[in-house]
């Protein structure tokens, strides 16, 4: 993955009143090559954070670069697909129509049509009307319009919403399938298990403010696994050994360790190379859900 940035944010601020502020102070950043799930419950300011990376609103206050450029800039444009809120067609086009309309708007060429259209696999209901399409159709049919310039970033703002469990899977592959190859992807979402799926890493936004940002294993934090086995003394002596160890201790008849994220197989296998009869292994890890609720109480107990 490429350490270096497409977005930039410093202190992104934008208030509307002395009472209300959509984005208070956020820092956060994106980087080539990997797919950022922005994570927040409805009204938390996601949509805001990214109208003002698109340019499409001035902030009150700090400053963000996408792809080298200021927001709203035509060549930062040039190189960003994006899809804010619900995505808007003319609904008597077909939907390759309405593409050739975006294609006209991008000033791209229409042989990229065809492409689009096969990558979000819409191709056989291409000559159909927009309002016959179901809600996953018109959904991935906003995808194929933001993926006509061949982005370097795709913008994607909850792009599950209103879909059927199907239609979930579906956009779930497929936002996975566009992180693939260099490109930035950042989608928003309420959703929680949806960001865990597809994310490289994660910013989690709550009123306005980023509460938190990282990898998944970096927000989960330590994981904690539970052991039985034979000798209990020899157990403690050989995972002690062990490196990415924070504590063992010995609770309800397990051997509870908390230890770096991944190590488990590790600890197993060096239990049994010693000799130790190791009967159960549990892992009990933080889910996404877990973090962000514990973070946004905690943020909500300081305020």
């Amino acid at each position: 993955m490429d350490d270096s940035f497409v977005i930039e944010a410093d202190r992104l601020t934008k208030r509307y009143s002395e009472r209300v502020v959509a984005v208070n102070q956020l820092t956060m950043g994106v980087r080539a090559g990997e797919v950022y799930g922005f994570l927040g419950p409805n009204g938390s300011g996601k949509t805001t954070t990214l109208r003002m990376l698109l340019g499409l609103i001035q902030p009150t206050a700090g400053r963000a670069t996408v792809l080298g450029a200021s927001p709203g800039s035509p060549d930062g444009l040039a190189r960003i697909g994006a899809m804010i809120e619900s995505p808007a067609f003319y609904p008597f086009l077909t939907g390759r129509d309405n593409l050739r309309v975006a294609a006209g708007h991008a000033r791209v060429p229409e042989s990229r049509i065809a492409a689009a259209l096969d990558r979000v696999d819409l191709t056989v209901r291409g000559e159909d009307r927009f309002q016959t399409y179901s809600q996953g159709m018109k959904q991935r049919l906003g995808v194929a319009a933001a993926l006509l310039k061949d982005p370097e970033l795709l913008i994607l703002d909850e792009p599950t919403n209103g879909l059927d469990p199907a239609g979930v899977a579906e956009m779930r592959d497929l936002i996975r399938e566009l992180g693939r190859g260099g490109r930035a992807v950042l989608v928003s979402s309420h959703i929680m298990t949806e960001i865990e799926h597809v994310s490289d890493r994660v910013g989690i936004i709550r009123r306005g403010s980023l509460v938190a940002e990282g990898t998944l294993d970096e927000l989960r934090g330590r994981d904690e696994i539970k052991i039985r086995a034979e000798p209990v003394d020899r157990v403690h002596q050989v995972v002690a050994g062990l490196r990415g160890i924070d504590h063992i201790a010995l609770s309800d008849g397990w051997i509870r360790v908390s230890a770096k994220p991944g190590l488990t197989p590790a600890i197993t296998a060096a239990l049994v190379n010693d000799g130790v009869a190791v009967s159960e292994v549990r892992i009990e890890r933080a889910s996404l859900e877990d973090v962000f609720l514990n973070l946004t109480r905690n943020t909500e107990d300081a305020a």
